[in-house]
């Protein structure tokens, strides 16, 4: 009997087969090296085994393998986000759904609703509502604050920086003679009178209120969690980057591992203690580096670990070389200001010497250039010691990028974990706090790739699900688009569209960039043989279509190790 012929256009949404299947007809897209096309793929359990006509003879007559025939589709390597934090986005909204909030008077209406439901005096705490953002391109005012709310503390969190109302200033002790202890790197605002306005950059006051919030408990954060990365699959994920995680998130990791219930691998970066005595760093270290989850895992695999080396760009506390400049917009009055160090330099090269002696990556939260060059010298110090470009060590975010930092990058094979949608959403705000000249090394892509950097696209996914509703969205065929035509959201020109990638690059951003920056590229991040068989199929072929549709890309099925773990429904 000749080959069974079967097209996936309707069944169960695990499918897998016991026997090779051969998918033909398709424009599988390798993403190897030369980035070459074929028509047919053969997959054997959870390795693909051939490519083009070696595959179509694997579904020949008497071959007994099921033979899928894709009907011109497309095919990619399944993607990969190089930056995500899952558990927290997963559980955000447990509690009450957070409605889009896109100006002052919405947040401020916001507030005034949890004001309404909130007993007096408790804390109404606003999280990662980041002003460049908000049409006013602004903090919200104490004043503002203390009208929507007269009766509560309130706490406006963007990220490392806040705005506080009176009534939380005056339950964290702050007032005009308060200094920031020395144990800490943030700033507190003061006005021309000497009252503090009650803005802060990187610095989170203990505030003396009652917290007031319904939290899921262990089994209900993994059905959350699961269902996350259900979404993930949706858009065409295989795998993710926790650039962030905890002990209690690798937990539910754990329990999602063990239950079989896994649709995307996970690559973590642990945090661990990073500013006290070097005591308390070295065991934590000694602790991660121990686990038995740094051993190599295709599903659950701690690669490293991350810190927080400086604030951030869209709150205005991101560390760089040159002053940031007087701003309305970030509330900013120190001519002088440079930023803010949240980790000090006393034991950086000593932590990242005893993570790439480990053999596992090191990364930091760099977002200024001067984090980033604080970072590079940081690991050319510990290079001059022993190599440490096989330990891939990274910077995470890096926004901006002097000339002689991405020189040095390619340098000490440094790699780095960007996220396209802030370009999107925040170049506009951006550009009219730095000007046109300065916002030409915003996210350098296009010198990145000719400097032959590695650079892998990430979302820096932090709250809600939904890829285009999420803080921030982690759809990845918009940050395709971004990366391609360096397009601002408000603003009626492209960005500097000479840093922008060809549509090759913008996928390998997404795929074999990022297995090279999660170091599982000779697992994962193309479709060769030998290599697990993440793949999707998509609804349109992203190399020839109108530029603009690339951005509206819809994924029609999810593979991961052969077994199919998302699919859309729609028939081919």
């Amino acid at each position: 009997m000749f080959a069974l012929r079967i097209l996936l256009a309707f069944g169960c949404t695990s499918l897998m087969a016991a026997t090779p299947m051969v998918f033909i007809n398709g424009k599988i897209v390798t993403v190897d090296d030369a980035f070459s096309i074929t028509d047919a793929m053969a997959v054997d359990g959870s390795r693909i085994v051939a490519l083009g006509e070696a595959a179509k003879k694997m579904g020949g007559k008497g071959t007994g393998a099921q033979v899928v025939d894709l009907g011109g589709r497309m095919v990619l390597p399944g993607l990969m986000d190089s930056h995500a934090h899952p558990v927290g986005a997963a559980k955000m909204e447990f509690d009450h759904v957070i409605p889009e909030i896109e100006n002052i008077s919405q947040l401020l209406e916001y507030i005034a609703s949890r004001a309404k439901v909130l007993p007096e005096g408790t804390l109404i705490g606003i999280d990662q509502i980041f002003i460049t953002r908000l049409r006013e391109q602004r903090y919200p005012t104490r004043e503002e604050l203390d009208r929507a709310a007269p009766k509560h503390p309130v706490q406006f969190s963007t990220g490392p920086d806040s705005m506080l109302n009176s009534m939380a200033l005056r339950l964290a002790g702050i007032g005009r003679d308060f200094t920031v202890p020395a144990t800490s790197t943030g700033v507190v605002v003061f006005d021309k009178d000497g009252e503090p306005t009650g803005l802060m950059h990187a610095f989170s006051p203990k505030i003396d209120a009652k917290v007031i919030k319904r939290q899921p408990d262990a089994g209900e954060t993994a059905e959350l969690v699961k269902k996350l990365f259900a979404d993930y699959n949706s858009v065409g994920f295989t795998t993710i980057a926790d650039r962030g995680a905890s002990g209690s998130g690798i937990e539910i990791y754990k329990k999602i591992k063990d239950a079989g219930e896994l649709s995307v691998r996970l690559r973590l970066s642990h945090t661990f203690a990073a500013g006290g005595q070097w005591r308390t760093t070295d065991l934590a270290l000694d602790e991660i580096i121990g686990s038995p989850l740094a051993k190599p895992d295709p599903l659950l695999q701690i690669i490293g670990t991350k810190i927080w080396l400086d604030g951030g760009m869209l709150t205005g506390s991101a560390l760089m070389i040159e002053p940031w400049g007087v701003s309305q917009i970030y509330g900013i009055t120190d001519k002088e200001y440079r930023g803010v160090q949240r980790t000090p330099s006393e034991h950086l090269t000593k932590m990242i010497k005893k993570v790439a002696d480990a053999g596992m990556q090191f990364t930091a939260h760099s977002v200024g250039d001067g984090a980033v060059k604080l970072l590079l010298e940081a690991y050319a110090e510990v290079n001059k010691q022993r190599p440490i470009k096989d330990s891939r060590p990274c910077l995470t975010h890096s926004n901006f990028m002097a000339p002689e930092s991405i020189a040095k990058a390619g340098e000490l094979g440094v790699v780095v974990d960007m996220q396209p949608i802030w370009f999107y959403l925040d170049g506009a705000t951006l550009l009219k706090q730095f000007g046109d000249a300065r916002m030409s090394r915003f996210q350098p892509l296009r010198t990145l790739f000719d400097s032959k950097v590695i650079v892998g696209g990430g979302s820096d996914h932090m709250q809600k699900i939904g890829s285009l509703r999420a803080i921030n969205p982690y759809n990845p065929w918009l940050g395709m688009w971004i990366a391609v035509e360096r397009n601002c959201r408000s603003l009626d020109r492209p960005l500097h569209p000479e840093g922008g990638l060809t549509r090759e690059e913008a996928v390998r951003l997404y795929t074999s960039n990022n297995a090279k920056v999660l170091r599982f590229e000779q697992e994962t991040g193309s479709l060769e043989v030998g290599k697990r068989a993440d793949f999707i199929v998509l609804d349109r072929d992203i190399l020839t279509c109108p530029v603009d549709d690339i951005r509206t890309t819809q994924v029609r099925e999810t593979w991961m190790d052969g077994k199919r773990v998302w699919f859309s429904g729609a028939a081919r």
